[in-house]
């Protein structure tokens, strides 16, 4: 069932989305050759306790940390670790806060120094979708006008979606209804309507869309090893039209 949000109940939900952009972008700002991933969970860490909320990951489902961090052909849920980050890698970053009562969750692509120009293209071809597809996020228009439009764009440029992942409603739960694919023909699905709060997230292949899933039961990785990228953002359907919450 879909769960319709109040305007009240979406204002309450700017907090937690706002601390994630802001936990979010601190974390980006760590982002550097030689630092680790368990560092960047435990800038996270601090930056969400400073702010009075919880990480919404950590203990999900057994998750053992408040951050995911995916490098390079790691596609999402990757699981911080000791390892230096190199010049040259690209990492996603997936974060999730829970205050007074709501979620906000939201993810970003960085590079690591200077990356290649393919890598580049790959996170601005991800970003550029993202922005497509809640453009689609309008009350009367179907639900996988949002999915078409960032299979349509991501395709044009020569990359794949990923199918075995997809985004979701959120509210008083970090996983509502609807799921929200990547993929598909549009006009199909159901009507999207005011009051609807989706986190949308293209994550997009260089090459093939296939993944897999590490022994660790978390990390998904690209069948090929081609560079992975992963944009989200937590979007609420408003008369005028989306606006995303999790934009500082």
């Amino acid at each position: 069932m879909i769960v319709l949000k109040s305007l009240k109940e979406i204002e309450r939900m700017r907090a937690p989305c706002t601390i994630v952009a802001e936990v979010l972008q601190r974390v980006v700002e760590s982002v550097s050759p030689g630092i680790t991933t368990l560092e960047l969970n435990s800038i996270a860490e601090k930056e969400v306790a400073k702010r009075k909320a919880k990480p919404a990951f950590r203990g999900y489902s057994g998750y053992p940390c408040s951050l995911c961090c995916s490098l390079n052909d790691q596609v999402v849920h990757g699981i911080p670790s000791n390892n230096p980050l190199k010049d040259g890698d690209i990492l996603s970053l997936d974060f999730g806060a829970f205050y007074d009562g709501f979620f906000g969750d939201a993810a970003v692509t960085v590079a690591v120094g200077s990356v290649s120009k393919s890598a580049a293209n790959l996170m601005s071809v991800t970003e550029q979708s993202l922005a497509l597809a809640i453009e689609q996020a309008f009350q009367g228009n179907k639900l996988s006008d949002i999915a078409s439009a960032v299979q349509v764009f991501v395709e044009s440029n020569g990359y794949s979606v990923v199918r075995d992942f997809v985004g979701h409603g959120i509210g008083r739960n970090l996983h509502e209804q609807p799921q929200i694919p990547n993929y598909g023909q549009p006009h199909k699905g159901p009507t999207l309507r005011v009051g609807m709060v989706l986190a949308i997230e293209p994550m997009v292949n260089e090459k093939s869309f296939e993944v897999k899933v590490l022994a660790d039961g978390w990390t998904a990785v690209t069948l090929d090893g081609g560079l992975s990228a992963h944009f989200e953002h937590t979007v609420a359907i408003m008369e005028n039209g989306p606006e995303i919450l999790t934009m500082i």
